[in-house]
């Protein structure tokens, strides 16, 4: 199916168009929109009308994990349309927090938007068609609570802290006229595990690309090339990434994997 991604929402501007530390994509795939994320605030609505997209046309949209950066944006997104349901991860819950020094910090979703949209919000378990050649995919990768806990990110549980696995984490696959396309806001699972995920889900189908940040900011140089050298393995074609990723790794991104990577901004439009 043809296919074409537009950034709405990522921290570096565009031609006049803001940007904010969040995320937010609009899908078009045949005749369906679908909105991945909604950014940290309602700038994405103002975003979508200066790049001419309406939000009443928007279709369905997916929470690919979590945290306010992505989330924060979905109350306006319900108040401005009336249709679509949005497709949280089995997990999702308003439990995520960073830790900083002894102090926890909350970075989650907004806290009742559960149980003030329960009618406009999905949740989904396991592998997820939406759409014919449209599907939700949750991690198969054992141990990331051990990214967690590198990462400082905790979820609070009612048997106490523990490090995020990202179980609220999920991957929108798409498949396009060039192979699977995989967006996946922040990768926080890693990249590479995240492209393998896809891979043995769809053995019969080729992994083209991969949209998202890699959360790669406050990785060292060497961790960064690390990083690169396992995406590279994997044999993947396109990457664009932004966001948690930011300027320094992607030029080292860029300097290990060339012309096949992308540089995310708002009002970016891929098509595939």
């Amino acid at each position: 199916m043809k296919t074409k991604i537009t950034v709405i929402v990522d921290n570096k501007s565009n031609n006049g168009i803001e940007g904010e530390w969040g995320l937010c994509l609009l899908v078009e795939y045949g005749d369906k929109k679908i909105l991945v994320d909604a950014g940290a605030s309602k700038l994405f609505l103002d975003n979508l009308k200066k790049l001419n997209f309406d939000v009443k046309d928007i279709d369905l949209g997916i929470l690919s994990h979590a945290h306010y950066d992505h989330a924060n944006g979905i109350p306006y997104f319900f108040e401005n349309n009336t249709k679509a349901s949005f497709y949280f991860r089995e997990g999702t819950a308003p439990n995520c927090y960073s830790k900083k020094k002894i102090f926890k910090k909350y970075i989650g979703i907004p806290r009742r938007v559960m149980s003030e949209y329960s009618d406009r919000i999905k949740v989904v378990s396991g592998d997820e068609k939406l759409l014919d050649g449209v599907f939700l995919i949750p991690h198969k990768t054992e141990g990331l609570e051990n990214i967690g806990k590198r990462e400082r990110m905790f979820v609070k549980t009612p048997q106490g802290w523990k490090p995020d696995s990202f179980e609220h984490e999920q991957s929108l696959v798409l498949d396009t006229d060039k192979g699977l396309v995989i967006i996946n806001s922040c990768s926080h699972g890693g990249a590479a595990n995240i492209i393998n995920e896809i891979q043995n889900t769809f053995p019969d189908r080729k992994v083209y690309g991969i949209i998202g940040g890699f959360h790669l900011f406050n990785k060292t140089d060497d961790e960064v090339k690390e990083f690169a050298k396992k995406v590279k393995e994997t044999g993947i074609e396109y990457i664009c990434t932004g966001h948690c990723t930011k300027d320094h790794a992607f030029e080292l991104l860029k300097e290990e994997l060339g012309e096949k990577v992308m540089q995310m901004r708002v009002g970016l439009s891929m098509e595939f």
